[in-house]
């Protein structure tokens, strides 16, 4: 391949790369935006359903089969159940403790993600799965280039989701809720907002987004594992940061660069696929080090 046509090719990795820390970006970028809290539980969550969607691709596939259509509903109810598992965490976990120092509820996030790793790692024995689909390997061509109808679905999709999230959330009563909790929710108290009902809304969407995420890293990569959420959720947190974290298009901006960069600096002499990690936790420093606000951030945003 001619170095164009390797550019071509990152640039391509790393968009649909890019696209899964969006989305999961998106969840810590909510989250933090309603109540400050980082929410180091999210990455497990995206774990949590791969599994999901995992399980019930393995139900669908004997009546619809384990194409597009299969998946596509897998990927659907796999969001309304992990959802409600994240407004389950929020209720159970996090509202009593809003009123606690912030150190105590980020404590309780880290026990929830152990919690979920463990308990993933129990129920399948810390044994991947493969994630089988009947999609197969066929795309389109441009040379040496060569680009699947699968990535091309996945990024699709993840745009479609990223839209739906952004009209939702400027066009629709419950997002202008969100907005407003964002910057002052004693005042939305007073206005007759109900901000519990709010707050276990965004851990939905939030863990929604992250379960189709999942779905799809499956669906990418053939396989899933109990460890898979550990890394992505670092670095999703790391594409919240970059784009300014509690800014919703900068949690996309973010991940959609970060993915980019990874890609893009395995070609870097010196630098082969093993070092993509470090390369985006470099970044990561630089970044804190020279604007902390992040790409969209600013020192006072409004939130969401």
């Amino acid at each position: 391949m001619s170095l164009q046509e390797i550019i071509l090719q990152q640039l391509i990795n790393g968009l649909l790369i890019g696209s899964f820390y969006s989305l999961v970006a998106l969840g810590y970028t909510m989250v933090y935006g309603i109540i400050k809290l980082l929410n180091f539980a999210h990455g497990d969550i995206y774990m949590v359903g791969a599994f999901v969607g995992f399980a019930l691709l393995g139900v669908f596939s004997t009546a619809i089969g384990a194409g597009w259509l299969g998946i596509v509903a897998a990927m659907l109810c796999s969001m309304v159940l992990v959802g409600l598992l994240g407004v389950v965490i929020q209720r159970v976990a996090y509202r009593p403790l809003l009123k606690a120092p912030r150190l105590s509820i980020l404590i309780t996030a880290v026990g929830m993600s152990l919690v979920l790793y463990n308990f993933v790692m129990v129920l399948t024995n810390g044994e991947y799965k493969a994630f089988n689909t009947d999609l197969g390997f066929s795309g389109v061509s441009l040379g040496a280039l060569y680009i699947t109808y699968t990535q091309i679905v996945l990024v699709v999709a993840t745009a479609l989701l990223m839209l739906g999230l952004h009209w939702f959330i400027n066009k629709t009563m419950y997002g202008k809720a969100m907005r407003a909790i964002a910057i002052d929710q004693d005042a939305c108290r007073l206005m007759g907002i109900n901000v519990n009902k709010t707050i276990a809304l965004t851990f939905f969407v939030g863990s929604a987004l992250a379960a189709a995420a999942g779905v799809m890293a499956g669906v990418y990569y053939g396989s899933i594992h109990f460890f898979m959420g550990f890394v992505i959720g670092l670095k999703a947190f790391t594409a919240a940061v970059i784009g300014g974290i509690g800014s919703i298009p900068g949690a996309m901006l973010g991940g959609l660069v970060l993915g980019l960069l990874e890609a893009l600096g395995t070609q870097l002499p010196m630098v082969g696929s093993e070092w993509k990690d470090v390369f985006a936790f470099v970044i990561l420093i630089l970044l804190l080090v020279f604007k902390p606000t992040g790409i969209l951030g600013k020192s006072e945003i409004e939130r969401m």
